[in-house]
């Protein structure tokens, strides 16, 4: 008889049990890297060296979700360093205004000309400061950006790949602190710790969407920085980031020395303190937790932010990662070192220690952000908390 012919048969094939096994496990999403300007990549939960070849980094100069922003002179483009998709977005110089004969208004006071009566973005638009703070891809048609100029700015839309943005030329500019997209909403914080509701509509003529409307939610109790009586000043940055399904603001003081009455020298930053106030939109507050869960880490930046479940990788949560990732324009105080890196602080014993000791960028010239897969643009990428030049 014919001998006969073995064939290669795929393991899954074997068994139905072992198949329907491997169908149902899923595959963890990965753990934050910390990417710095030199190429290197670390672990900021394990002590390991990464690299990924190809993955060109350089030149960025900012970070929203999984996209690298490089800037140009006619606007921008976003890049995914790993799938290498790309997409653009226009230049500040391009902003179609709502109503589109709208000018700045000013009044005299004291000889003095003053923004009457608030300030608007057609007091600030041409201003060579001006500047994004922050990127959002809330989804395939729509980007939201925060631009501005110190701690004053306003919020402009697009779609990717337009050649204009929208803004309401005569809403008040704010102190926004922070954005997120939170369950298919656009919501904003000042740092008068209201949290605003962006209405979203699109635009009749051009099909690009526009802001509608920008309601108050939740009013805030907020405080503001005073010197007490040991010439200690508590200075406050506001964060929104999501988790485990709802949308929290994060209080962080940095609390700073300042010298004393005539005595010349700078306002230093100190350490760091926390609290975490979740969103209680059915009765319009904020409602102030005392733990975010045992499987919960929060990775704070003031480009990006994000939650990550840690439970499935055998770590404890309840901790926070931030960044000492202030902008040149905002900054109210100076540091003791040049040199930064991340620090840690722990919900559950309100303690407060270092990042990794053989890991620290210059500081003021780079920045730290989260880049996560995204799902809201065609491209996917890692999980990567990202310092770049």
């Amino acid at each position: 008889p014919a001998p006969r012919v073995r064939r290669p048969c795929r393991l899954c094939a074997v068994c139905p049990h072992w198949r329907a096994a491997a169908r149902q496990q899923l595959v963890p999403p990965p753990l934050p890297l910390l990417a710095l300007p030199d190429g290197t990549f670390y672990s900021i939960l394990y002590p390991r060296l990464y690299s990924f070849p190809g993955c060109g980094f350089a030149g960025y100069e900012s970070v929203c979700g999984s996209w690298l922003v490089f800037p140009r002179d006619d606007g921008c483009f976003l890049v995914n360093p790993f799938s290498r998709a790309t997409v653009t977005l226009p230049a500040l110089s391009c902003v179609r205004l709502r109503p589109s004969n709208a000018v700045a208004k000013w009044s005299l006071e004291d000889g003095s000309k003053v923004a009457d009566p608030y300030i608007t973005w057609m007091h600030i638009n041409t201003s060579e400061k001006l500047h994004i703070s922050k990127l959002i891809p809330c989804s395939p048609n729509l980007v939201a950006a925060l631009v501005g100029i110190g701690h004053t700015s306003q919020i402009l839309l697009c779609q990717p790949g337009a050649s204009s943005w929208s803004v309401r030329a005569y809403d008040q500019c704010k102190g926004f602190e922070d954005m997120a997209f939170y369950q298919g909403k656009l919501y904003a914080i000042a740092n008068d710790e209201n949290l605003l509701v962006v209405n979203i509509s699109q635009d009749h003529s051009t099909g690009d969407p526009q802001v509608s409307r920008i309601g108050q939610i939740i009013k805030g109790e907020p405080w503001y920085p005073v010197v007490l009586e040991d010439n200690t000043m508590p200075c406050k940055k506001l964060y929104l980031v999501e988790s485990h399904g709802a949308l929290l603001m994060v209080r962080r003081a940095i609390w700073c020395r300042v010298p004393g009455p005539g005595v010349p020298g700078e306002v230093i930053a100190g350490v760091s303190g926390f609290e975490v106030f979740k969103a209680d939109f059915e009765h319009s507050r904020w409602v102030k937790v005392s733990t975010m869960g045992d499987d919960q880490v929060l990775f704070l930046g003031r480009r990006c932010s994000r939650a990550i479940s840690v439970s499935q990788y055998g770590l404890s949560g309840d901790y926070i990662f931030f960044l000492d990732d202030d902008e040149d324009n905002r900054i109210e105080y100076a540091y003791d070192e040049e040199n930064t890196s991340f620090g840690v602080y722990s919900m559950r014993f309100r303690s407060i220690r270092s990042g990794a000791p053989n890991i620290s960028w210059k500081r003021y010239i780079t920045w730290m952000h989260i880049i996560t897969s995204d799902s809201n643009l065609p491209a996917r990428g890692i999980v990567v908390v990202s310092a770049c030049l």
